[in-house]
């Protein structure tokens, strides 16, 4: 919030497992900046998590990104046109679900925050995303980008962390499943608390057999 509040800019990447609280995260931080009148935009990756968020978009239509990215993409806006006006007044820019993008989409927009608020103030053009302020979110252990017949490395390299952009991000950690506080009974609850350490065992790659490669069925 300070960071918010004072103008400061930073690059924020909330990291944790599906119930830890990403989405209340999300609805806390943008009640709170926009009940002072700031803007906050709320983005996903994909149509059905933006549902989740108040006033969420995809950001391929809040950002006008291209569909085919490449290395040299930026978003497809303006200088003077109402939305590179609403992206200089906007105070937080938060991204659901952000592992499946491919990087050239989040640097597609840093190049083009850059380039915009850079414009009347030349020394933001030298900082991550022109000195906003973006929090992304999401599970790496989820799907990660799809890269048509793309190999392991292919699809590693195309991966947020993979981005020039990373070595600025901050990570912030959710560790404590809080779906499972809601459970009435104690069997319920340690069948909940089995079944999501399976999961995330599973994402881990900590059971079963570790495979890479083609195998026969």
């Amino acid at each position: 919030m300070a960071t918010v509040n004072e103008n400061m800019g930073g690059f924020f990447f909330l990291y944790g497992f599906g119930g830890t609280g990403k989405t209340y995260s999300w609805k806390t931080l943008s009640a709170a900046i926009r009940s002072k009148g700031d803007v906050v935009l709320t983005v996903a990756s994909s149509r059905i998590a933006s549902l989740l968020l108040p006033g969420g978009r995809t950001t391929h239509s809040r950002f006008v990104i291209p569909l085919n990215i490449t290395e040299d993409s930026t978003c497809n806006l303006k200088q003077g046109t109402p939305l590179a006006h609403l992206l200089i007044k906007t105070k937080l820019i938060i991204w659901d679900e952000a592992p499946m993008m491919h990087k050239h989409c989040f640097e597609a927009l840093d190049k083009t925050l850059r380039d915009i608020i850079g414009y009347k103030d030349a020394t933001k053009s030298e900082l991550p995303f022109g000195g906003k302020t973006i929090v992304l979110g999401g599970d790496f252990r989820q799907i990660l980008p799809v890269i048509p017949k793309g190999s392991r490395q292919d699809i590693v390299n195309a991966t947020l962390n993979s981005s020039y952009l990373w070595p600025h991000c901050e990570l912030l950690t959710l560790t404590k499943n809080m779906r499972l506080q809601n459970s009435d009974a104690d069997t319920d609850l340690k069948e909940l608390q089995e079944f999501s350490d399976w999961i995330l065992a599973v994402g881990d790659g900590s059971i079963g057999n570790s495979f890479d490669g083609i195998d026969k069925v």
